[in-house]
């Protein structure tokens, strides 16, 4: 337990921290950057919305009026899909990219001096390994019901 409440209690934390820089040093929530992020990193800089929701880390509660508010800002658009007329595409704007540029400094300077400058090379490397084992049997198919 003391290691899941040390992992809750650092991630709030350093969560907030982030959070606060970006929105003073960028004007971005880091919901924003979160999205913007994950569409940068797609493929031609786009994704399903569905696939959008399951992509943010961050809150995927109100994705919908989150996009709204993206697409208001001139950072992301909705395109229909061209392979499917029923599904709709956030795409990542030259507006979205130049903000995500900006922001990127900001964002990764703070989870230096929060996070990674607390960690020796080898505690970053314990922690890396033992999330990402975790990741991986959270995204392997659901456990059979008993």
């Amino acid at each position: 337990m003391r290691a899941w409440r040390g992992f809750l209690e650092a991630h709030a934390r350093v969560v907030a921290v982030l959070e606060e820089e970006l929105r003073r040093e960028a004007g971005m929530p880091l919901t924003w950057y979160d999205v913007l992020v994950q569409l940068s990193e797609a493929p031609r800089e786009r994704l399903r919305m569905q696939d959008l929701a399951r992509a943010v880390l961050l809150s995927k509660s109100g994705l919908t009026r989150l996009v709204d508010r993206l697409c208001d800002a001139g950072y992301i658009e909705r395109v229909q899909d061209p392979e499917d007329g029923r599904a709709t595409l956030a795409v990542l704007t030259a507006a979205g990219r130049l903000a995500l540029h900006e922001a990127a400094p900001v964002h990764m300077r703070g989870i230096e001096r929060t996070f990674t400058s607390v960690l020796t090379p080898e505690e970053r490397l314990v922690l890396a390994g033992a999330f990402e084992r975790i990741v991986g049997r959270l995204q392997g198919p659901p456990p059979a019901e008993a």
